[in-house]
């Protein structure tokens, strides 16, 4: 990694400064990330336990050799391409921190646009029943908990090891008694009826897979979406048209390519109504959601 570790270098004492520091992580970084700087300012702001402005406002600081030790061992890891948050060990998502490991994608803003269509259209006030399909980090289903204490909301995943990391997070914003959190396929077990369905489903095709330097760090079952990337969704949409009540909503994160294409199947099939497509914040189509109709449109 290029780091100094030979008895005699300021890494083996106590005269590591915050400069140094910085100038390492970054280093690692440069080559993975295009925001290298800043993220070579979060790594250490949360090795530190330190902000960003005080690390700036004094690069002559000291680190301890704790805090030069653990310097070493994250350049390291950072240097072979490890993503920032599995390294930091959580990340942010809708101004809120959640713990995220290996077995679990790192939460991205897109993500939010996800979350922002479904606290938008639905609701304030009623007590509606969601379920968040495929809930990895439970950051999704939490939040919407948090931002909507009326909700009834369930995650599911099929990762047993997801849901370890998602209850984790439960925990640390005490939503324990709240938001179950269950092993499924899908919907799983759960029959309905409910208000709303929210789902962020592995949609990447699977021959793209190792072309995408995501694959090499994040869970292969938590991107891969089949042949065209969609086969989660098919199964889902099938489920969901039977296990939403009439009015429910359906809320579906995408890639930009599927997205469109999406919206179009659903805009053509007897069971979805009000279908609608909501770009990210790159402006790029992002997020389809739909209303599944009454009964009386012919079903």
């Amino acid at each position: 990694t290029g780091l100094p570790s030979h008895p005699g270098t300021p890494w083996a004492g106590v005269t590591v400064q915050v400069r140094e520091a910085l100038r390492l992580l970054h280093q690692a970084l440069a080559p993975h990330s295009e925001t290298a700087v800043l993220d070579a300012q979060t790594a250490l702001a949360a090795l530190t336990q330190r902000s960003r402005a005080m690390l700036l406002a004094h690069p002559e600081a000291q680190l301890t050799p704790a805090e030069a030790a653990r310097v070493r061992q994250w350049a390291a890891r950072l240097a072979r391409g490890e993503p920032l948050p599995y390294v930091l060990g959580e990340w942010p998502f809708y101004g809120r921190s959640f713990y995220v490991s290996p077995a679990v994608l790192i939460p991205r803003p897109e993500t939010e646009t996800l979350v922002e269509t479904v606290l938008e259209t639905l609701p304030l006030r009623q007590a509606l029943r969601v379920v968040d399909v495929g809930t990895g980090s439970g950051c999704i289903a939490l939040t919407l908990a948090l931002e909507r204490p009326a909700w009834f909301v369930v995650g599911t995943d099929v990762s047993w090891s997801a849901l370890q990391v998602a209850r984790r997070n439960r925990a640390r914003y005490r939503l324990d008694e709240r938001v179950p959190l269950v092993q499924a396929d899908l919907l799983g077990p759960f029959v309905g009826p409910w208000d709303a369905v929210v789902a962020n489903l592995p949609y990447v095709p699977d021959w793209m897979l190792p072309f995408l330097p995501v694959s090499r760090w994040e869970p292969y079952q938590a991107l891969a979406g089949g042949p065209d990337g969609l086969t989660f969704l098919r199964r889902l949409l099938e489920q969901a048209a039977n296990r939403l009540r009439a009015g429910g909503h359906v809320f579906l994160e995408l890639s930009p390519e599927q997205a469109p294409q999406v919206q179009a199947w659903l805009a053509g099939h007897p069971a979805w109504c009000r279908v609608h497509l909501r770009e990210d914040l790159s402006h790029r189509p992002r997020v389809v959601w739909a209303v599944r109709c009454p009964p009386s449109h012919g079903q």
